[in-house]
């Protein structure tokens, strides 16, 4: 059956939709929650609280204000929590990029420490998934941090979306609880919403990465770790590279800000460049590292 896109006018298929909107409800099933749309006034307001309690803006940063969530939500953008009875966990904004792109941008998501481990980020994307579907949208964007080994792996196998662009200091000085004084470069990714590789990893059967393995077939490292944990530059001088993060940036920006700056600016120096050349990440082995095609998009 087809349908048209309220926003474009283009037809669009409901079955891609049908089949998001279930695997989306199987993986909040999994998750032991509710994941649904949030649009009232209490439960924006609870959006904002979980944010704030997430990332312990400093005074002078501002995340989510209660005012521009029920401007998203009034405006037709997404806006979804997931829920353990009555309590939010964890919710999920994003919002229309330019009509003709029909691109959703994910702007920001998080889940209560309290209940790491039991997929509710992954729950949360599905519903954006299906919810975005419904409405036309053919792929989301984001941004995350490269450094972080978990939300790498998450976005880039679990999901499987493809960074795009290597985007230094992007958000400028944040001086929160999570980033610290460290800049805030990210990665820009994309989720093709209906793409093979993306439904089979939304059916719990994402492509699997093995850095030993392309080392094993030539694969070089355009950065590596060293025995000081310090990042060690390489070469680029190969067809498929790899390239180490930290295992935990975020404590190391407590523990060791001057090694966690190091980390910082050895990666920028060889992922932007390697991207904006028309390298792509390919996959990201959980033990902490890129992997890299080069060549043309």
């Amino acid at each position: 059956m087809i349908q048209s896109n309220h926003r474009t006018g283009r037809a669009r298929y409901e079955a891609p939709a049908e089949d998001a909107v279930a695997m989306a409800a199987a993986a909040a099933d999994v998750s032991g929650v509710e994941v649904r749309e949030v649009r009232a006034g209490h439960d924006l307001d609870q959006v904002h609280g979980l944010f704030n309690f997430i990332w312990q803006p400093g005074p002078t940063t501002a995340l989510m204000s209660g005012e521009l969530l029920r401007a998203l939500a009034k405006s037709g953008n997404y806006i979804g929590g997931a829920f353990d009875g009555k309590q939010l966990i964890g919710a999920c904004v994003g919002f229309f990029g330019a009509p003709a792109e029909e691109v959703l941008h994910s702007h920001i998501a998080g889940v209560s420490n309290a209940a790491r481990g039991r997929s509710i980020g992954f729950a949360l994307k599905l519903h954006q998934r299906a919810w975005a579907l419904q409405r036309g949208a053919s792929a989301i964007s984001w941004t995350f941090d490269p450094l972080v080994r978990r939300n790498a792996h998450f976005n880039i196998v679990k999901l499987a979306t493809r960074p795009e662009e290597y985007l230094p200091h992007f958000y400028g000085d944040v001086s929160d609880g999570l980033n610290g004084d460290d800049d805030t470069d990210r990665l820009l990714v994309r989720w093709e919403l209906d793409s093979g590789p993306v439904r089979a990893a939304c059916a719990g059967v994402p492509a699997q990465s093995d850095a030993e393995a392309c080392r094993a077939a030539g694969a070089v490292e355009a950065l590596g770790r060293g025995s000081d944990a310090g990042p060690v530059p390489g070469t680029i001088e190969g067809s498929t590279l790899l390239i180490a993060v930290p295992p935990d940036i975020e404590r190391l920006r407590l523990t060791s800000p001057g090694l966690a700056r190091q980390w910082r600016a050895a990666l920028r120096d060889v992922l932007d460049p390697l991207l904006a050349d028309g390298a792509r990440v390919t996959g990201f082995d959980r033990t902490g590292w890129y992997i890299l095609k080069k060549g043309n998009r």
